[in-house]
């Protein structure tokens, strides 16, 4: 059955858009600020904490100016798009997913790595453990886990940023 009251968000917002991952979600505001909830074992919250889950909405540590229009949330990680085309993400990071150029697990914001020279996402599609970004000029590049052949560079190599070449697609 229905929970018997509602979600408080912060005082004088109200979210727009809502997005769940694993055991985590999130709510984008009216000002285009983050809001997340649930599991942050390893600080896929986003608030520079990991281990205290999260029974309502705490605002993400975004810095000054930093517009969310975008969030995906995977397994233990979560990453949004901001409004400059820039990427951040946030949590486990054992597979590369967080696109920082390492495995380092974060309980902050991280920018990805380079999207290539001028380059800016339009668009981002975050799956269990791999991120893909649709570029502005209308390629895609995946990072993370690759076990599958997830990321589509026709390889079954984890990549822990987003790869110089994009996807060929048909």
């Amino acid at each position: 059955s229905p929970p018997s009251s509602a979600i408080t968000f912060p005082t004088g917002l109200t979210p727009v858009a809502l997005f769940a991952g694993d055991e985590q979600a999130c709510a984008i505001m009216d000002d285009e600020s983050l809001t997340c909830w649930g599991r942050n074992k390893y600080g896929e919250l986003g608030d520079g904490t990991s281990g205290n889950n999260r029974t309502s909405p705490t605002a993400v540590s975004l810095n000054a100016g930093e517009n969310v229009i975008d969030v995906g949330s995977g397994d233990s990680y979560t990453c949004a798009l901001l409004d400059d085309g820039s990427i951040k993400c946030w949590g486990s990071n054992a597979k590369g997913q967080l696109g920082d150029g390492t495995n380092i697990q974060r309980s902050l914001p991280a920018s990805t790595a380079s999207l290539g020279a001028g380059r800016t996402a339009v668009d981002i599609g975050v799956g269990e453990v791999s991120v893909c970004a649709l570029l502005d000029n209308d390629d895609v590049k995946c990072w993370g886990w690759n076990n599958y052949g997830q990321l589509g560079d026709g390889t079954n190599t984890d990549k822990n940023s987003p790869p110089s070449s994009a996807i060929t697609f048909p």
